[in-house]
């Protein structure tokens, strides 16, 4: 028997952990300073991360669009259509992908070795609490092509 809150993700959605996380490491900077580092290719690198990120996070709202279908990850029994398309042909995941290089380019800019914790956190977060249930949610509602498209492209890259 199936743990019923397995079927439902948390309450949390993605983009507001991803703020959380990244305030959690601007606030290690402020708590130990001393630890900052004097990278001068921190603040570059990070936006370029955070820019690619972004371009991860924004695309697959296209494609969900088209689709006419939801984008909303509390709800993944709302979908109506699987989307394998697009970013979708890459990774599985790519607003989640665009969440975590975004703050990994926080971080990077940040230049505060404390706060690279921020990355994992989410990416555990996400892979453990937030995607399961919206995997079973579209394994049945699509049994076979959501098995097929499982076998074919990555949960994350």
């Amino acid at each position: 028997m199936c743990d019923d809150t397995m079927k439902r993700p948390p309450p949390i959605p993605p983009p507001i952990l991803m703020l959380a996380l990244a305030g959690l490491a601007y606030a290690a900077t402020q708590l130990w300073p001393q630890w900052k580092q004097d990278w001068p290719w921190a603040s570059a690198l990070g936006i370029a991360v955070a820019c690619i990120g972004l371009a991860f996070n924004v695309s697959p709202k296209f494609a969900f669009r088209r689709a006419r279908t939801t984008v909303n990850p509390l709800r993944p029994d709302a979908v109506s259509h699987l989307v394998t398309d697009g970013p979708y042909r890459i990774t599985r995941n790519p607003m989640y992908v665009g969440h975590a290089l975004m703050l990994t380019g926080w971080v990077i800019a940040l230049a505060h070795p404390l706060t690279f914790a921020a990355v994992p956190a989410f990416v555990l977060w996400i892979d453990r609490l937030q995607i399961p249930p919206e995997e079973a949610a579209l394994a049945e509602r699509f049994p076979q092509e959501f098995a097929g498209y499982a076998r074919r492209v990555r949960r994350w890259l």
